[in-house]
């Protein structure tokens, strides 16, 4: 398949199939290849990102739609890679790559843009949307649809052929192209129901869950955009302007635009949103309303000390006043001399404030007390052992009765 007369950036071992890839004259290949190669490149390193910021996510609902946003990530990737198959010229492997993919891509992106608008818009009626397991079975579901009818129009177009009939070459190229049109009418369907089901949540009460319902209306909307403009390209307008060699490139700039178009919309923002936005529905002090921390159960020794007035004169302050309740049962009456000058409470470190006037003794100080009566003259009579000498006690007796007589 090598060509002598290669064109402009092209070597001339390259197969004349791929020569849109770098031919320099035509240049739109060449464009649509490096622009699919940006696309492919940003929706790795999407991907990474959305994996790696799972972990900051406080929303638990917003974390619940990674599943659909990872899914797109993957179809979107796939559909920059289907790109390079409308560049090359066409041969048996790219037309059935073309004509199986095409459906099969952009319904999974679809699908799961239509599940995410749905969950939307349950959670606008009912406040809770379903689990996100769920979602994704969802999507999983609407995308084995066009799988199936796929597998089945290309196994009845290409594989199957009646007996006897002439086996023609590249017979998944001979198609028409209303009949690839028509292929996709089930595409089609989802790009509607995706518009649809995004209008009910633009009225939802919190702002963030409307930013997503514009973000999905902003995709399904330039999505049916280009739509209309490719097809109506592919089957007349090309034909009218007298060139219906662009349609490999129309289908090529359609399939990447598009892709661009889901990340441009949908998943930058998505994300953006991912690990900046808390979940509303967590309920918030009103701005009138004051939280008080809870009171503490032990007693302080709290000063009331008014404040003084600046337009009379200023007064001596009063004694500082204390608000705890005293003890009564521990005092008891003492002599001015007993008391210290300057009396300070022992759990006076652990509030940092002085506790004037209060006196509990201690045993300490009891005994002290009764060492200074003893001193005073207050003697507590002993008791003795009487003496084994006759008369001894009568003595003793009358030695003790004029003791006392004499205090």
């Amino acid at each position: 398949m090598g060509s002598t007369s290669a064109p402009k950036g092209c070597g001339s071992n390259i197969s004349s199939i791929y020569y849109n890839l770098c031919d320099l004259t035509t240049l739109w290949g060449v464009v649509v290849e490096a622009v699919c190669a940006a696309g492919v490149m940003t929706s790795f390193i999407l991907f990474i990102i959305l994996m790696a910021s799972l972990p900051f996510v406080t929303d638990k609902k917003r974390k619940g739609m990674v599943a659909l946003q990872a899914s797109i990530l993957v179809f979107t990737l796939g559909l920059f890679g289907l790109t390079f198959a409308f560049i090359v010229d066409q041969y048996s492997t790219s037309c059935a790559a073309r004509r199986f993919l095409f459906g099969v891509l952009f319904s999974g992106c679809l699908a799961c843009l239509v599940m995410h608008a749905l969950w939307l818009s349950l959670l606008k009626r009912s406040g809770r949307g379903p689990r996100s397991w769920l979602l994704w079975l969802g999507a999983l579901s609407l995308w084995l649809v066009e799988v199936i009818i796929n597998t089945e129009w290309l196994v009845l177009t290409v594989v199957w052929s009646p007996p006897g009939e002439i086996v023609v070459p590249d017979l998944s190229c001979s198609i028409a192209n209303k009949d690839f049109v028509l292929s996709l009418i089930y595409v089609m369907v989802l790009m509607v129901g995706v518009v649809l089901l995004a209008f009910p949540s633009l009225s939802h009460k919190h702002q963030q869950w409307r930013r997503d319902g514009a973000f999905i209306l902003a995709t399904g909307v330039f999505t049916i955009a280009i739509w209309v403009v490719w097809i109506t390209m592919y089957i007349h307008g090309n034909r009218v302007a007298g060139n219906p060699s662009w349609d490999d490139p129309t289908l090529a700039v359609t399939v990447a635009l598009n892709a661009w178009v889901f990340l441009a919309f949908y998943i930058i923002p998505e994300i953006c949103l991912l690990t900046t936005q808390e979940d509303p529905d967590l309920e918030e002090p009103h701005d009138g309303e004051h939280v008080y921390p809870a009171r503490s159960l032990t007693y302080d020794s709290t000063l009331k000390e008014p404040e003084p007035e600046p337009e009379l004169e200023p007064e001596p302050e009063p004694a500082p006043q204390n608000l705890y309740i005293e003890n009564k049962s521990f005092s008891m009456d003492e002599t001015p001399e007993a008391e210290p000058a300057n009396s300070t409470s022992p759990y006076g470190i652990y509030n940092g404030q002085l506790r004037s006037g209060v006196y509990q003794p201690t045993e300490i100080a009891l005994i002290t007390k009764g060492l200074t009566m003893m001193n005073q003259g207050l003697m507590i009579p002993r008791a003795r052992t009487p003496s084994l000498n006759p008369g001894s006690g009568a003595r003793s007796l009358s030695r003790s009765q004029e003791s006392l007589a004499s205090q």
